[in-house]
């Protein structure tokens, strides 16, 4: 028995050194990781829970949840053994650790989208100029062929169900210029947790246990594809937030629905415009005003939604999640999901985003 419990420690010890040599050599992960066990394991995962409704990744976190509250409960009624206590941590550890990263995480540490596909790491203001106002065309003329004019906000008269099934398209379209995108075994479910994710400010995530895309029902509408599309590209195995950001605007503006384009044009866009905000404020102020008044209210009405679910919860999680990020190869942390401005925009110069 002792030696059990010393195992798991050294097992614990084990995974934290493979790991950290596996993050200098991010060839080897990509070659027999992210492109040999991990499409075998995610897709298995997929097909065997896609024809089941609910989350069953919601539910194992349920059920985990109840007994590590059980087991902290037990802490307080029992004599303490601060030795034994110990060893069922690391135990806990070390298979949450495994579990984590056979099953999703040794994709953070893969070759990274901008040598896989050559593309530039910085832009310069000219080149988000150019971007941005191609961004406000695109999004200017998407609105008005939905809306028919160009005061009125966008509202996607799809269900969640119908979105998720649509969004398949914009992946089929993308693998045929990039094969490493192909998306196959749809298993894209709206989250039991999702006014807790609200609370923490996060619009989907993937359970990385069971490659299952997670959507929060909560959000609006107009936003839903590309948040879909974001977590389908966590579940092809794109860790990095930027990267995600990225693949699902590929995804979502290859989509034929002129719903799904508006959500990635006028996501990049808000992007844009934050960063403009940094960089050349009048500038920014300048370029708003070029934005027909329909999309301006979409956008009003993101922040409204986002604004009744602001608490000191939310600024928690996101420190805890930044933190996360920065621990897993994303030194940018929560800033990750803007730098896939750096992807998109040097992507741009070279291959058509519009269609």
């Amino acid at each position: 028995m002792k030696n059990r419990r010393l195992g798991w420690v050294i097992f614990l010890g084990i995974q934290i050194v493979v790991i950290q040599t596996l993050q200098l050599i991010p060839e080897f992960v990509e070659r027999f990781y992210s492109n040999g066990f991990y499409p075998i394991i995610a897709e298995f995962s997929r097909h065997l829970l896609t024809g089941i409704s609910f989350s069953v990744g919601d539910l194992i976190y349920f059920i985990a949840g109840f007994f590590l509250l059980k087991w902290i409960v037990n802490l307080f009624r029992k004599p303490k053994n601060w030795k034994i206590i110990a060893f069922q941590v690391a135990r806990g550890l070390s298979i949450f650790y495994f579990l984590f990263h056979i099953l999703w995480a040794f994709n953070y540490y893969r070759v990274p989208l901008f040598d896989k596909m050559n593309i530039e790491k910085e832009y310069s203001d000219a080149d988000l100029l150019r971007f941005t106002k191609e961004m406000i065309k695109q999004t200017n003329a998407i609105q008005v062929a939905i809306t028919k004019n160009p005061n009125a906000k966008v509202v996607n008269p799809g269900t969640q169900q119908e979105i998720f099934e649509f969004s398949i398209d914009g992946y089929e379209n993308l693998a045929k210029k990039h094969s490493f995108f192909d998306y196959r075994n749809r298993s894209i479910k709206k989250s039991m947790i999702s006014l807790p994710l609200s609370y923490m400010g996060f619009s989907g995530y993937l359970n990385p246990f069971t490659n299952e895309a997670q959507v929060n029902d909560r959000i609006p509408t107009v936003n839903f594809p590309f948040t879909v599309c974001h977590e389908m590209a966590h579940q092809i195995g794109y860790a990095s937030e930027s990267e995600a950001n990225f693949i699902g605007f590929l995804a979502v503006t290859q989509n034929e629905n002129l719903y799904f384009k508006y959500a990635g044009y006028s996501s990049a866009l808000r992007y844009c415009l934050r960063n403009w905000e940094v960089r050349n404020p009048i500038l920014g102020k300048q370029l708003f005003k070029e934005i027909n008044p329909g999309v301006i209210q979409n956008y009003k009405d993101s922040a409204a939604h986002w604004e009744q679910y602001e608490t000191f919860i939310e600024d928690g999680f996101k420190f805890f999640y930044d933190h996360f990020l920065k621990v897993n190869q994303q030194e940018d942390g929560l800033e990750s999901y803007s730098k896939f401005l750096n992807l998109l925009i040097n992507y741009s110069k070279n291959n058509p985003i519009v269609s």
